[in-house]
């Protein structure tokens, strides 16, 4: 008998259609083992030796693991192939060796990138051993990410109240949205105009821009103001004659996109289907562990030869012979870590176009068909096009040209399947021209000049953070959805309409740590210590060396900022921070003539008097972001609203209700009334039902969103799928929370 471990129950249940009755699959449901959640659970004085214990929620699944143990004569660990696959094989084996369960049996560590019956049979066939260079990059980012925690994380709260948390790639990535806001506030446009003309030739009309006058070339910000333009404008009239001088034609042609990576997939997810990074993810567990795509953690843009040949197979039968190209279309990455992972998302089965009524959401639906268009179009033609540039010549003013450029696509290529969406479009696609020669007499109907003025940059959306972190180094594709949601759980930033803003808390938290770890959130150290783990993952240097050479500098950054006076850092917070609380320049009290600053609650921050307690004027820095003062806000009838742990919520006698997405400022006593009657949960989505009771999802509640059968809740940081809800709603009923009482007598 075989016993075979992978990480979770669908993927065991897809592996076991593929394996005879000799093997018996179970699911280890993630990581087993972590540091104890306890200060001094890696220990630098002792070679950062580390403090594990088992999660108490996966104590019922080791005894599993170890009763199917005890019938099997060999043990496979199959979790994923990347480097916290690699982990959670290590922790297995550590337990079960710990316990005696491994005497007289043989243990395989196999891995494959998609879980197809060849793909499973290939890796049993190829065992290997347990990659101790791969764990040991593991051990050294997960000390690491302790470290940062738990140190930086309580002189965060001490020194900055109403901060919650810092960590190593979220606190960089808080940096890059803080800065575009930082560029953004201290943007200041800039005018220019641009001058076009409606040009009428024999064969049609056209637009041409002009680009020289005087002799003198005309580049985007020459013509600074309408003084300028009105000046340009007296030496051309309406009806102007002018002539073709130059016609330049050339053919281009467009490569198609590279097969998705981690991060491509979750970028065209936010663009084209409106996806966060964390329902993308979740959609693309579903699809592999149901075995429809490859493994979807990965940096890497290659393909397989039996990928490219299936995926060329179905260009030439179900496409045709005129979208294959005559070789194989190869791609090479671009970005900074790119490493780990062998193969890029794609179909196992390029036949299989959709998966409509083969999964149960329509999320899963949608990114499979994104998946699949990507991964056939990557091996189709080229889009091709005629671009014609034509300059035209005013008869009256020989030193004025205008500029003119059209593109005719010839032919569709890998555009008849898929077109890469873009996030910003920086300028208009060429508009075509109709047929025109050299010599050819032109028109000038009209004149038509525009102001413009230069824009700020962007702030980024979902999609353009991944790519910036991408860019950077910064984080790893297992860790680019996680970040993004602990920067919003924090209330560091929040996404409105696809971009994120950063918070008054984001903007305190980012000052403090710019100033007194600098380099520490910065992107380049993040993205070095991402080069320092991969070297330990390639046997290059020890997680040892790389914990010691961290730790020597961030201990001393932490002692050093210990025992700076709050009110040095308040001090210090208001200089860094004044143009922007300021904006206007004007930071009198208008009660007494002070000077503002911003003071911090354990609520957050708000500005008030230098002169307190004398003058007691405070303002909030954005209306509704914190309350206007510390302590609970009187709504009347007894009810109060509060901030608590799990966030704001109203209370009444001993009655309490969660007021999530509520202020201060926003907050009615009839809006309380209605939380605490628990009117509120009538707006509960229905997933579906199950055991013939209804599956409710709720998207507040006192502890945040959850799931509810009517008997049992289950916590729900977002919104489940039916079959989703079930499998949480039958693991919390098969390990209810453990209670302690005294027996009765």
């Amino acid at each position: 008998m075989n016993l075979l471990i992978v990480e979770s129950p669908a993927k065991s249940k897809t592996i076991e259609k593929y394996l005879g009755k000799d093997f018996q699959v179970l699911a280890s449901i993630g990581h087993v083992r972590d540091l104890k959640v306890e200060d001094g659970s890696v220990k630098p004085e002792d070679n950062f030796s580390m403090v594990w214990e088992v999660m108490p929620d996966k104590e019922k699944q080791i005894k599993l693991i170890m009763a199917a143990l005890k019938k099997s004569d060999n043990l496979y660990l199959a979790t994923d192939q990347d480097r916290e696959g690699e982990a959670i094989a290590w922790h297995l084996l550590e337990i079960l060796k710990e316990r005696g369960a491994l005497s007289g049996k043989k243990v395989y560590r196999i891995t494959f990138n998609e879980i197809t019956k060849k793909a499973v049979q290939h890796a049993l066939e190829n065992p290997r051993e347990i990659d101790q260079n791969l764990v040991d990059a593991y051990l050294g980012r997960r000390a690491l990410d302790y470290l940062m925690g738990f140190n930086l994380s309580p002189v965060l709260w001490r020194k900055v109240p109403g901060s919650k948390s810092a960590g190593r790639v979220q606190s960089a990535a808080l940096e890059l949205i803080v800065n575009r806001e930082r560029e953004i506030e201290e943007f200041k446009p800039i005018e220019y105009w641009s001058l076009d003309a409606d040009c009428a030739a024999a064969k049609g009309n056209f637009k041409a821009r002009l680009t020289q006058f005087d002799g003198k070339k005309i580049e985007k910000m020459s013509l600074e103001n309408k003084s300028h333009m009105d000046e340009i404008l007296s030496k051309f009239n309406a009806g102007d004659a002018a002539k073709v001088v130059s016609v330049e034609k050339k053919q281009t042609s467009r490569r198609p996109a590279a097969p998705f990576t981690t991060s491509t997939l979750q970028q065209e997810a936010s663009r084209k289907l409106g996806f966060g990074a964390q329902r993308t993810m979740r959609s693309a567990q579903k699809l592999y562990e149901k075995g429809f795509i490859t493994y979807m953690r990965t940096d890497a843009v290659s393909l397989s030869m039996d990928a490219i040949n299936g995926i060329r197979d179905y260009i030439k039968d179900k496409i045709g012979d005129q979208y294959l190209p005559d070789k194989a279309v190869f791609y090479q990455n671009k970005s900074k870590n790119a490493q780990e992972a062998h193969e890029a998302i794609r179909p196992t089965d390029f036949a299989k176009g959709s998966v409509i009524g083969l999964v149960d959401h329509t999320d899963e639906e949608k990114l499979y068909e994104l998946i699949w268009k990507r991964g056939i179009a990557c091996q189709m033609e080229n889009a091709r096009f005629d671009s014609v540039i034509v300059d035209v010549l005013p008869i009256k003013n020989p030193g004025a040209l205008f500029h003119a450029v059209g593109t005719t696509q010839t032919f569709d290529g890998f555009l008849k399947l898929y077109q890469e969406g873009v996030d910003d479009k920086d300028s208009d696609e060429a508009a075509k021209l109709p047929p025109l020669a050299e010599g050819d007499a032109i028109t000038l109907t009209e004149f038509l000049p525009e102001q413009h003025f230069t824009v700020p940059p962007p702030r980024f959306t979902e999609a353009s953070l991944v790519k910036r972190m991408e860019e950077l180094g910064i984080g790893r594709p297992s860790t680019y959805a996680a970040t993004l949601s602990v920067i919003t759980q924090r209330e560091y930033a929040k996404l409105e309409k696809n971009r994120f803003f950063a918070t008054e808390r984001g903007w305190v938290v980012a000052a403090f740590l710019a100033q007194y770890f600098t380099q520490f959130v910065a992107a380049d150290f993040t993205a070095g210590m991402e080069d320092k783990l991969d070297d330990i993952s390639n046997g290059d240097t020890t997680s040892l060396a790389v914990l010691r050479d961290f730790w020597k500098l961030f201990s001393e950054l932490v002692n050093q900022a210990k025992e700076i006076p709050n009110i040095d850092v308040m001090r210090k917070i208001n200089e860094v921070l004044h143009r922007h609380l300021f904006k206007d320049g004007d930071d009198k009290c208008p009660t007494c003539g002070g000077k503002l600053g911003l003071k911090l609650s354990r609520f957050g921050g708000f500005l008030g008097c230098e002169k307190y307690p004398d003058c007691s004027y405070t303002r909030d820095l954005i209306a509704g972001e914190f309350p206007q003062k510390a302590g609970d806000l009187d709504l009347g009838d007894g009810i109060l609203f509060k901030i608590g742990r799990y966030g704001p919520y109203v209370q009444q006698g001993d009655k309490k209700a969660s007021a999530k997405d509520q202020t201060a400022d926003t907050i009615t006593i009839e809006k309380a009334k209605e939380l605490l009657s628990g009117e509120g949960k009538a707006l509960a989505e229905e997933l579906g039902k199950h055991d013939g009771a209804k599956v409710l999802y709720y998207s507040s509640g006192r502890f945040g969103p959850y799931i509810s059968n009517g008997k049992t809740n289950v916590s729900a940081k977002e919104k489940p799928t039916l079959s989703e809800a079930i499998d949480m709603i039958e693991k919390k009923k098969a390990n209810p929370p453990k209670r302690f009482f005294k027996k009765k007598g």
